[in-house]
C-alpha cells in the first residue's frame, strides 16, 4: 500500500518542490505580498472546513467555481460544472429513474433514484443536506459559488460523503437595492427568464428573491412506427404488422423528449436581530413538468412472444432501432397479459398512512412531474470573540412521478409508471471556537428523519415464465440517522498546521413492501407474497480525518491527508421473490492523500495538485443476474429456453484499489486575458469480487466502477477587449474531454460509452457601466454525437436504452443590472 501511496503522488511532489525551489529566492516564508499585481488571482472564499477560509489555505482537492465563471462558460444547472471538474462526473439519470442526478466522484457514486439507497456524493445547497439524488439537477438559481470536495468528506460532511461533496452556496440578502433581469432565446424555442432584486427593507432586516423560467422543445422525436414503415415495408411485414396510428404521408412524429419545462423560486431574509445574533430564512419552490430525458435504442433482441402485444406476428428486434435521435416509443399497453394500465390503482386518501396516487392514461403519456420545496432557517449567534454557536433547520418536500417505456417501440416489453412522495427534516448545530491564536475547532451534533413513500405500476412481458404485472401502493421507507463530529486546527509554527477529525454516525433504515394487482387486489401470483414483507437495516460507523498542510511561502502549500468515510446500508427495494429481500452493509474508504497549492509569478500562475490511493471496501453495486437468490423450484440457470429469472439485488460486491492525479491550473498573462483548465487521470482495480456478484454475467477482477473515466481534461480560454466608450467585447472558448466508462457495474459493449470531446463558445458585450450585456453562445459548438448514459438491460429484458447528448444549439442572451 505504501509503494502504492509513493508512486501516485511522484508528480505532486516533484512539481510542489521543484516550486518551491523556484520561488524560495524571491518570497519570504509564510509571508502574503504587499500589493497583488494587477493580473492577480482572484480571492476565492470557502468554508469545507466550517470556517470561511481562502481555497488556496485549505489543504482539500477543491473546485471552486464562481458564479462569474459559471456564466462565462454558459453553464445553467449544476450537471453542467462537471466537464471542468477532475474526477467528476454528474449526468441526469435516465428515463427509467426519472428526474435526478447520476453524481461519481473518484469512481465512487450512486446514479439509482430509489429512496431505498444513498448517494455517494453528498450534495448540500446553503449548508442543507439533500438526501436522495432525485430533484438534485439543480438550476445555478442566483448561486454565489459552487464547491465540489472531492475525496470522502466522511468528518466534514458526514454519511454518504464517501465520494466526495457537491455544495452549492446562494448570493446572501446584502440591503443593496440592486437587481438583474435577464432573458435568453435560443434553439427549438429555448426561453430563458431569470430575475432577482435585493432590498433593503430596515436597518437590520434585508430581502432577496430571484425566480427562473426555462422552456424549450424536446431534440429526440418520438415518431409512430407504422407511420414511418407502412405495413407490407420490409421492417413491417403485412399480415399482423404493427398499424399506423396516424394517416401514411402525414407527420409522423408522436411527440419530442428531452425538453425543458423549469420553474423555480426562492426568497431570503437577513435579520440583525441583535449585534450578535443574525438570522438568516429561506424558501424555495421547483416545478419541473416535463416529457421524459431523450433516449434511443441501441440494442434489442427478446423472443419471448408475450412483448408481441396485439401484433403477433412482428417480432422485438433491430427494426425498432430508430436513429441517433429517434425512438418508437409509444408508452402503450395492449392488455394481453391482465388488466391493462388504464385500470385505476388508487390507494385509500388518509388510510395506513398511503397517499392518494392513480396509474391512469394520464401518467402513460411519457411525462416526468416533478414539485419540490422547502425552508430552512440559519441561526448564527456570536457568543464571544473567539465563540460563535450555528444553528441549520431545515425541511424539505417533494412528489415525483413519471412514465418509461423501456423497449421505445409500439411492441409491450417492459413499461412502468413511478413515483415518490418524499419529507425529509434536518437539524444541525455547531460550535465554533479558539483556544488562543494557535487552535481553532468545532463541535456539533446531526440529526434528520428521512420518510419516502415509493408507488409503481410495472408490466414486464420478458420476466418468466409468464410476464408480470403488479403495482405497489406505497413502499414505506423511513430512515433516521444522527451523527456527533469534532474538528480542530492547530497551528504548531507559523507555517505548519494540523488538521485533525472524527465523527461518529448512527442511522436506521426500514422498508416495508407493498405488491398487488393493477386493481390494488391482494394475492398477485408472483409477487404477491413479498406485500406486507418488511426488511429493517441498522448501523453505525466512526470516521476519523488526520491532516498536516505546510506553508513554504506566502504562495506556496502543501498539503498530506489521511480520511475515511462511508455510505450507508439498507434493504433491496426491488426483490421479485421473498428470498431476495436481502439488507446490504455500507460501503467504506480509506484514503490518502497529497495535495499542493501554488500561486506562482507574482500569483499570475495558479496550480492545484492532488495526488490519491484509496481502499475501498464492500463495494455497493446492484446486481443483475443473481441465481443464489431464484424461487426454489425454478429451472437453473442455462436451461435451454428458459430465461434468468429477473433481479435487481443491490450486494457489497467487492473491494477495489483506486488511485489518481488531478490537476487544475488558472493563469492570468495579462490584464483580461485568462486560461484555466484541468486534467485528471483514475486507475480503478478490483482486488476482491464477493462470491454472489461474480461468475457469467456478473463482476469480475477486470471490471471497473460505473461511471469512472481513466482520462477527464477540459481546457477554457477568454479575453476582454476594451472598446473605450463603446464597452468592451469577451470571446470565450471551452474544450472538454472524457473518456470511455462503463454504466452497468458489469462492464459490457452494451453499456460502454465512447470517449468524446466537446466544445462550446461565447461571446460578450459589455457597456462602459457594465450593468448591460448581450451574450451569443453556442453549445457543442462541433455537433458531436454522444452518450450521457446508458441503461443496458441486454441480458435481462433484452433492450438497451442510451440518453444522447444535446446536439449543437445557440442561444442569445440580454442581460440588465440595475
Amino acid at each position: 500500500m505504501r509503494q502504492g501511496i509513493i508512486h501516485v503522488s511522484k508528480l505532486a511532489i516533484a512539481i510542489a518542490a521543484c516550486a518551491a525551489g523556484g520561488q524560495a529566492a524571491s518570497a519570504q516564508a509564510a509571508a502574503e505580498p504587499a500589493q497583488p499585481p494587477a493580473a492577480a488571482m482572484d480571492e476565492i472564499v470557502v468554508t469545507a472546513q466550517f470556517r470561511s477560509q481562502n481555497l488556496q489555505d485549505t489543504p482539500i482537492a477543491i473546485t471552486a467555481v464562481s458564479s462569474e465563471m459559471l456564466e462565462a462558460r454558459s453553464q445553467t444547472n449544476i450537471a453542467q460544472v462537471t466537464a471542468n471538474a477532475p474526477n467528476v462526473s454528474l449526468n441526469p439519470t435516465n428515463a427509467n429513474f426519472g428526474p435526478g442526478l447520476a453524481a461519481s466522484i473518484r469512481g465512487v457514486g450512486q446514479y439509482d433514484f430509489n429512496p431505498a439507497l444513498e448517494p455517494g456524493v453528498g450534495v448540500y445547497v446553503d449548508d442543507v443536506y439533500y438526501a436522495t439524488l432525485t430533484g438534485s439537477i439543480f438550476d445555478l438559481l442566483d448561486v454565489q459559488r459552487v464547491e465540489i470536495l472531492r475525496g470522502p468528506q466522511g468528518t466534514l460532511a458526514g454519511r454518504n460523503s464517501i465520494g466526495g461533496a457537491l455544495k452549492l452556496y446562494s448570493q446572501r440578502p446584502e440591503g443593496s437595492n440592486t437587481g438583474k433581469v435577464a432573458a435568453a432565446y435560443g434553439s427549438r424555442d429555448r426561453i430563458d427568464l431569470r430575475a432577482s432584486a435585493d432590498i433593503k427593507l430596515t436597518d437590520t432586516l434585508a430581502m432577496r428573491i430571484a425566480g427562473v423560467s426555462k422552456t424549450q422543445e424536446g431534440y429526440v422525436k418520438r415518431l409512430d412506427f407504422g407511420c414511418v414503415n407502412p405495413p407490407g415495408s420490409a421492417l413491417n411485414p403485412a399480415v399482423g404488422g404493427v398499424a399506423p396510428s396516424r394517416p401514411i404521408g402525414t407527420d409522423c412524429v408522436l411527440g419530442r423528449e428531452g425538453e425543458v419545462n423549469y420553474q423555480g423560486i426562492r426568497a431570503q431574509l437577513a435579520w440583525q436581530a441583535t449585534p450578535d445574533i443574525e438570522v438568516n430564512l429561506i424558501g424555495d419552490y421547483t416545478r419541473d413538468v416535463r416529457t421524459i430525458a431523450g433516449q434511443v435504442l441501441t440494442y434489442a433482441s427478446n423472443a419471448n412472444p408475450l412483448v408481441r402485444g396485439d401484433s403477433p406476428a412482428v417480432p422485438f428486434d433491430s427494426r425498432f432501432i430508430c436513429g441517433r435521435f429517434c425512438s418508437y416509443a409509444t408508452f402503450y399497453n395492449p392488455g394481453v397479459v391482465g388488466p391493462d394500465l388504464t385500470n385505476n390503482v388508487t390507494g385509500a386518501p388518509g388510510a395506513d398512512g398511503i397517499p392518494d396516487y392513480r396509474f391512469d392514461e394520464a401518467r402513460r403519456d411519457g411525462m416526468s412531474r416533478f414539485h419540490g420545496w422547502g425552508v430552512s432557517g440559519q441561526i448564527d449567534w456570536r457568543l464571544g470573540d473567539d465563540l460563535n454557536l450555528s444553528s441549520i433547520t431545515a425541511y424539505r418536500a417533494y412528489d415525483m412521478s413519471f412514465s418509461d417505456d423501456g423497449d421505445l417501440s409500439p411492441l409491450s416489453l417492459a413499461t412502468s409508471q413511478s413515483g415518490i412522495d418524499f419529507h425529509f427534516f434536518s437539524q444541525e448545530l455547531r460550535l465554533n471556537g479558539s483556544l488562543g491564536s494557535a487552535i481553532d475547532y468545532t463541535v456539533g451534533g446531526f440529526y434528520s428523519d428521512q420518510r419516502s413513500t415509493y408507488m409503481t405500476a410495472q408490466d414486464l412481458r420478458w420476466a418468466p415464465p409468464t410476464g408480470l404485472q403488479f403495482s405497489s401502493l406505497g413502499d414505506q421507507v423511513p430512515a433516521d440517522s444522527f451523527a456527533f463530529f469534532a474538528h480542530g486546527a492547530w497551528r504548531a509554527t507559523d507555517a505548519l498546521t494540523v488538521n485533525l477529525g472524527i465523527r461518529y454516525s448512527e442511522e436506521s433504515k426500514d422498508y416495508s413492501y407493498s405488491r398487488r394487482s393493477f386493481d390494488g387486489t391482494p394475492g398477485q401470483p408472483v409477487v404477491g407474497p413479498l406485500d406486507g414483507v418488511q426488511g429493517r437495516y441498522r448501523g453505525n460507523r466512526v470516521d476519523y480525518r488526520a491532516n498536516v498542510q505546510y506553508e513554504w511561502t506566502g504562495d506556496i502549500m502543501t498539503y498530506a491527508q489521511f480520511s475515511t468515510g462511508f455510505k450507508g446500508g439498507g434493504i433491496n427495494p426491488r426483490p421479485y421473490v421473498v428470498q431476495q429481500v436481502q439488507p446490504f452493509g455500507p460501503e467504506t474508504i480509506n484514503a490518502y492523500e497529497l495535495g499542493a497549492k501554488l500561486d506562482l509569478f507574482d500569483r499570475k500562475l495558479r496550480l492545484n495538485l492532488a495526488a490519491f490511493y484509496n481502499d475501498y471496501k464492500d463495494i455497493q453495486l446492484t446486481l443483475l443476474d443473481c441465481p443464489a437468490f431464484d424461487p426454489p423450484g425454478y429451472p437453473p440457470r442455462g436451461t435451454p429456453g428458459v430465461p434468468a429469472f429477473p433481479c435487481a439485488l443491490p450486494a457489497n460486491a467487492g473491494d477495489a484499489k483506486v488511485k489518481g492525479i488531478e490537476a487544475e491550473f488558472t493563469v492570468r498573462p495579462a490584464e483580461g486575458f485568462l486560461v484555466d483548465g484541468s486534467v485528471s487521470y483514475l486507475d480503478f482495480k478490483y482486488k476482491r469480487i464477493a462470491t454472489a456478484a461474480g461468475g457469467p454475467g456478473g463482476v469480475s477482477l477486470d471490471m471497473v466502477a460505473p461511471y469512472s473515466p481513466k482520462w477527464k481534461w477540459s481546457i477554457g480560454a477568454q479575453y476582454e477587449a476594451d472598446l473605450g466608450d463603446v464597452g468592451s467585447l469577451t470571446p470565450r472558448f471551452d474544450l472538454s474531454y472524457q473518456s470511455s466508462i462503463f454504466t452497468n457495474a458489469s462492464n459490457a459493449p452494451t453499456n460502454r460509452i465512447s470517449s468524446y470531446t466537446l466544445a462550446n463558445g461565447r461571446l460578450t458585450w459589455k457597456n462602459v457601466d457594465k450593468d448591460l450585456e448581450i451574450s451569443a453562445e453556442v453549445t457543442n459548438v462541433f455537433d458531436k454525437y454522444y452518450f450521457v448514459n446508458v441503461l443496458d438491460l441486454a441480458n435481462l429484458s433484452g433492450y438497451v436504452d442510451a440518453n444522447p447528448g444535446r446536439p449543437r444549439e445557440w442561444a442569445l442572451t440580454v442581460t440588465k443590472r440595475f
